[in-house]
């Protein structure tokens, strides 16, 4: 056989070889093609579709484009293909010298090899194109499913198991006690899902939580450290503290605060805790086991600080065991009250108003007029200034006045009063009332039920109970008006003061003063009896101002 023949028929088994494993890898492919689910078969039709629309519109050179990778993969490879042809081109040129140098068999036989090899490189790149979309839709995750219940689709399952501990532990935080989830009801599924299926890590976790129903994610209202309530729904105490603040808020509003620490903690909370924001408002508007004091000053009386509270000496003394109703001391603390508001409004206003100013007094000695007696010579006038004050208001109450800038509109004029320098006789009134004896109050001022048949139900003084012939002395200097017996009041003494007070010392046993006598301040005028309708040994005392009787626990000092 001739060399020739023989070389003719080497290359034809070469380009055998090379079509059988050209046809075995498009066999390859189509086996691929074959394993693909028909979901993924449609959707590379639909592309497949949609490239041949696109290398239409390149082919017209309309320059087509697309934000989506695999439209952006399809439109890349046509777009490589002129550089493909032209290394083809400057290939096969460098391939032209070498067919100079071998015979014509062999340079077939590389001509055809070339032409094989770039159809092989297309195919292969097509193939690893398929396998990168196929990867970009679908990814390997794991579905979460609580008693057979899908939750969530996450990346694997130790994320998915993490998630579980960790709300295995905030459960247990929650509650107070150990909290473990039923291994045999929470189920891991790994499969290949769409990527677009892939759900957050944070939503698994709530919605296993609501699941199990234990705890709920929610926000809580602590005012000093003091849990009021706790609602799921985010912003709702802000807008419930907001409304609070603003039903004391007007045009001049400086700002609105609250004496309380007012915090609000998101976080989880036992689901059986959570309150609707009508309970959780009532609260706020209610009051709390707690004290309001007072501090006695200079010139109160134990009557006249249950006065200004709205009590009866009774209910202060309740509040107060242990006290004397009849010696308290400047600096000692009433307890006022057992129960406070839960949330102290603090208001700051500024203020711009117009308001009186205060005139001096100048005083001119008299020796006509008795000492600590005044009477006014030429009356003064109030001055008016224009006042811009910060003033603070607590629950609607004022308790404190800051004046920024006084403007003075007119000025006020002096008042001129003669001031008596004539010595005081003993008897002259001083204006204030001592305590006429020394015992404890057992009947206020007012309605009363005694039970005692004959007794006043609307008594006019207060009764002091002490022992039988104790002295009574004389609330303040003047003269007695009457000495005697009046009925139910038994014996009676009656001092006119000769300022328009009158006081009345009723029950005595005996008198050590007689009518007409002056008689002045801390003067024994009587003992304690029981005479007229009365249930013990005690002084009634009495107080009328300009003929009307008043609370005596309004004047004694």
């Amino acid at each position: 056989m001739s060399k020739s023949n023989q070389k003719t028929k080497s290359g034809s088994s070469a380009r055998k070889e090379e079509q059988i494993s050209f046809a075995e890898l498009f066999a390859a492919l189509l086996a691929f093609t074959a394993s693909v689910p028909d979901a993924l078969l449609r959707r590379i039709r639909s592309i497949g579709a949609q490239s041949h629309a696109l290398l239409l519109e390149h082919r017209a050179g309309r320059f087509p484009e697309s934000d989506r990778r695999i439209v952006q993969l399809f439109l890349l490879i046509p777009g490589l293909f002129p550089m493909w042809k032209s290394l083809v081109r400057e290939w096969f040129s460098r391939r032209r010298h070498l067919r100079l140098r071998f015979d014509t068999a062999v340079a077939a036989r590389t001509t055809h090899q070339n032409r094989l090899r770039p159809l092989a490189f297309v195919a292969v790149a097509l193939l690893f194109a398929c396998i990168a979309a196929f990867f970009s839709i679908y990814t390997p995750a794991t579905t979460v499913v609580y008693k057979g219940e899908p939750l969530e689709i996450v990346r694997d399952s130790a994320e998915a198991k993490r998630i579980a501990a960790r709300v295995e532990r905030f459960t247990s935080e929650t509650l107070g006690s150990s909290f473990k989830l039923d291994e045999d009801s929470l189920q891991y599924t790994t499969s290949l899902v769409r990527r677009s299926d892939l759900g957050e890590v944070k939503r698994l976790e709530k919605e296993l939580t609501d699941e199990i129903g234990l705890v709920t994610y929610g926000y809580s209202l602590y005012i000093d450290d003091e849990l009021v309530g706790s609602t799921q729904y985010e912003g709702a105490l802000e807008a419930l503290i907001d409304q609070i603040k603003e039903i004391g808020v007007s045009a001049d509003t400086l700002s609105v605060d609250f004496v309380e620490d007012v915090r609000i903690v998101p976080g989880y909370v036992p689901t059986d805790s959570l309150k609707n924001l009508g309970e959780i408002a009532e609260k706020i508007n209610s009051t709390k086991v707690g004290e309001e004091t007072y501090t006695v000053v200079k010139g109160d009386t134990w009557g006249k600080i249950a006065y200004e509270h709205d009590m009866t000496n009774a209910q202060l003394l309740e509040m107060n065991p242990g006290y004397d109703i009849d010696r308290i001391n400047i600096g000692d603390e009433l307890v006022l009250s057992r129960e406070v508001p839960y949330l102290t409004v603090k208001v700051t206003e500024r203020q711009n108003y117009v308001d009186e100013v205060n005139y001096d007094i100048e005083y001119v000695d008299d020796s006509t007029m008795y000492q600590g007696d005044t009477r006014v010579i030429e009356k003064g006038a109030y001055g008016t200034a224009d006042i811009v004050a910060d003033v603070v208001y607590v629950n609607g109450v004022e308790t404190e006045r800051t004046v920024l800038s006084q403007v003075m509109l007119s000025a006020p004029k002096t008042e001129t009063r003669a001031r008596g320098t004539k010595e005081r006789p003993s008897w002259m009134p001083t204006g204030s009332f001592r305590w006429p004896a020394s015992g404890r109050i057992t009947s206020g001022f007012g309605y009363r039920n005694t039970g005692i048949r004959g007794a006043s139900t609307n008594h006019m003084g207060i009764d002091i109970a002490c022992s039988y012939g104790s002295p009574i002395y004389a609330a303040d200097g003047g003269t007695v008006e009457y000495t005697g017996y009046k009925g139910a009041m038994g014996y009676t003494v009656i001092i006119n003061h000769g300022n328009g007070y009158k006081t009345y010392y009723e029950h005595c046993s005996s008198f050590t003063c007689s009518a007409g006598q002056h008689v002045y301040r801390g003067q024994q005028i009587a003992r304690v009896g029981s005479s007229g309708v009365a249930s013990g040994s005690h002084c009634h005392f009495g107080i009328q101002k300009n003929g009307t009787y008043v609370n005596p626990m309004n004047y004694l000092s």
